[in-house]
C-alpha cells in the first residue's frame, strides 16, 4: 500500500503543476488538513477542502513556483517529500529558491493531511520589496 501512497502524492505534484483543481480535489480526504507556518502569508491551519481551496488561492496570489522534489520517503501512510520550490514573487518580481520539506499523510487512498516547512527567511525575502 505505501508504493501507491508514493504514487498519489507524486500525482498530487503533477496535479498542481498542471493546473488540474478536479485532480487534487479528488485525492483528498473530506476531513483533509493542510499547514503552514503562520509566517508566510499564506501560512495557518486549513481544514477540509474548501479551506485547502482558500490555502491555494493565497499561495498562488502571492508566489508563482514549482515544487521539484528530489526524494520521496516512503514510509507507510506518511510519504514526506524533499526537495525545493522554485519560482517568483507576485508582487515584488523577485526569483526564489528554498529547500522544502513536504509531509503528507495517506489514509484509504486520499490526502488525509499535508504539512509544508520551507526555509521562511528565503521566502520572506523574495516577498518583501
Amino acid at each position: 500500500m505505501s508504493s501507491e501512497n508514493v504514487a498519489l502524492v507524486r500525482n498530487a505534484y503533477f496535479a498542481l503543476r498542471r493546473g488540474d483543481t478536479r485532480a487534487i480535489f479528488g485525492a483528498l480526504d473530506p476531513s483533509v488538513e493542510f499547514s503552514q507556518s503562520l509566517e508566510v502569508p499564506w501560512g495557518g491551519r486549513y481544514k477540509g477542502p474548501q479551506e485547502v481551496g482558500v490555502f491555494l488561492y493565497k499561495l498562488t496570489s502571492a508566489i508563482y513556483s514549482n515544487v521539484d522534489p528530489d526524494q520521496f520517503v516512503d514510509a507507510g501512510d506518511c510519504v514526506v517529500a524533499v526537495g525545493s520550490t522554485r519560482g517568483r514573487a507576485l508582487a515584488t518580481g523577485k526569483e526564489f529558491e528554498v529547500p522544502a520539506v513536504h509531509v503528507w499523510r495517506v489514509k484509504d487512498g486520499k490526502i488525509f493531511r499535508f504539512e509544508a516547512y520551507i526555509d521562511n527567511p528565503r521566502m520572506l525575502a523574495a516577498l518583501r520589496p
